[in-house]
């Protein structure tokens, strides 16, 4: 059985990620006809059909499932192979590809990066903003090459993540709040206005008030911790926020402890075969000593 080229299985996560031959095609820019062809040499080498067509998209069928992820391991193999010649270079260029939640990316990337680029001029940098979940299936299919993702994040041979640092979770009030540490039962007398539902920072959030025998009923979910404090400065509710997100609190709010405490942990996830060239190291380093330059708690 002849051994399938990366341009096949290219070809063949473009159709699965695209759902047509025509959307694969102008995705990476090839006609459709030779869209067809690799996909035909690719079922004729493996001796058997890949996709079935469903509701008007192309769809893997079992054979294609199996498929995915050892293509997705043979195209990211590719690239580090690829950075792992470029690591014998002079390191003068690069590429860095960087996934994360959108408060590391506002309230802790922007020194990190800075410093990077100080340090390494040529260095290209791209960040991608999400929820962890979103994000991690790009790391593993290697369009990204480090997630800085809100734990716990889903075991997998193919990833390693190392945690990165603790991010007490406060409260958030309008500045007629009270002071001190506030329970579960006080904050949710108030109209909530809570992260939406689906990401790690909502669910420890759930958590710490089923803890207390409550189960939030928001008046508003929204998929951004700048929007929420916006609103809870207008006076139109309370909230629950990472602390990294309120070293400057908006005007007309106050911030206040929860009791019991609660945090959410930060790390990076990488994946276990990726080469660590130059521009990678200099960003975990300068990551590293940002966050032993927060301010504790």
């Amino acid at each position: 059985m002849p051994e399938p080229s990366l341009r096949q299985l290219r070809t063949f996560l473009a159709v699965v990620e695209a759902g047509s031959v025509s959307a694969a095609a102008r995705l990476l820019h090839l006609t459709q006809p030779a869209v067809s062809q690799q996909l035909r040499e690719l079922e004729r080498g493996l001796g058997l059909r890949l996709l079935d067509r469903a509701a008007g998209r192309m769809i893997p069928n079992a054979a294609g499932a199996a498929l995915l992820e050892p293509a997705r391991r043979a195209i990211s193999a590719a690239a580090d192979a690829v950075a792992a010649v470029a690591e014998h270079g002079r390191g003068e260029t690069g590429r860095l590809r960087l996934g994360t939640g959108a408060t590391a990316c506002i309230h802790l990337l922007p020194p990190v990066l800075q410093r990077v680029k100080a340090a390494m001029p040529g260095l290209a940098v791209s960040v991608a903003i999400g929820n962890t979940g979103e994000l991690l299936p790009r790391l593993e299919s290697g369009d990204l090459d480090l997630v800085l993702a809100t734990l716990p994040v889903p075991a997998g041979r193919a990833l390693s993540t190392t945690r990165l640092m603790s991010d007490p979770l406060l409260a958030l009030l309008p500045a007629t709040g009270g002071d001190g540490p506030i329970t579960a039962r006080a904050l949710g007398a108030w109209p909530l206005i809570l992260y939406e539902e689906g990401g790690n920072t909502r669910a420890a959030t759930d958590a710490w008030f089923r803890r207390a025998g409550i189960r939030p009923e928001p008046a508003m979910a929204l998929g951004s911790v700048e929007a929420i404090k916006t609103l809870v400065g207008a006076g139109l509710g309370a909230a629950v926020l990472p602390a990294l997100a309120l070293r400057r609190p908006p005007p007309g709010t106050v911030t206040r402890p929860l009791r019991p405490a609660a945090a959410r942990s930060l790390g990076c996830v990488l994946r276990k075969e990726k080469v660590r060239d130059r521009g990678l190291r200099l960003f975990l380093a300068e990551l590293d000593r940002s966050v032993q330059d927060l301010p504790a708690g």
